[in-house]
């Protein structure tokens, strides 16, 4: 059987070749590759119980690199309701809904707020960081959890416009 660094390495091998395809077989296993405008595919059938049972525990931990191909075009969906405007996580850090454990949450649903109203803290690197509305409205929801970690461009709120 392959081990994962073997197979990274047939990848690799015919990425950087004029070949468009590639199939491996021995016993029980057949590997295929094939090379599409810069993308590899990788079919591997299923393994039989028996063999399952007999991998070792380095094979079990090794995890094989995925790798996304980014050259294909982005389709981004239209919001259905223009009214509707989603505040987004400028950073990767820890959302907070109130500057401090015992005080009040900055905003609730059904509250009107404007452009410059705080709505929430993102912690990030021990600074915290106040995340305005950025625009006049009503909030609609809130899709983090207090304390939760978000990351960079994450919706944090939906707010109705006025």
């Amino acid at each position: 059987m392959l081990t994962v660094k073997e197979i990274k390495e047939l990848i690799s091998t015919v990425n950087d070749s004029n070949l468009a395809e590639f199939t491996y077989e021995q016993e029980d296993m057949k590997l295929h590759l094939k090379k599409t405008t810069n993308e590899t595919t990788i079919q591997v059938p299923t393994i039989p119980v028996e063999q399952v049972r007999n991998v070792s525990q380095e094979q079990v931990q090794a995890k094989p690199e995925v790798q996304v191909n980014d050259n294909q075009p982005k389709v981004e969906a239209k919001e259905e309701n223009t009214q509707l405007h989603t505040i987004e996580s400028p950073m990767v850090g820890t959302f907070y809904t109130s500057p401090s454990p015992d005080a009040s949450q900055y905003v609730e649903i059904g509250q009107q707020v404007s452009e410059n109203s705080v709505v929430c803290i993102v912690e990030a690197m021990k600074l915290m960081n106040e995340i305005e509305a950025e625009v006049n409205g009503k909030i609609v929801e809130i899709l983090a959890e207090n304390g939760e970690l978000v990351e960079y461009g994450q919706p944090l709120f939906v707010v109705e416009r006025r």
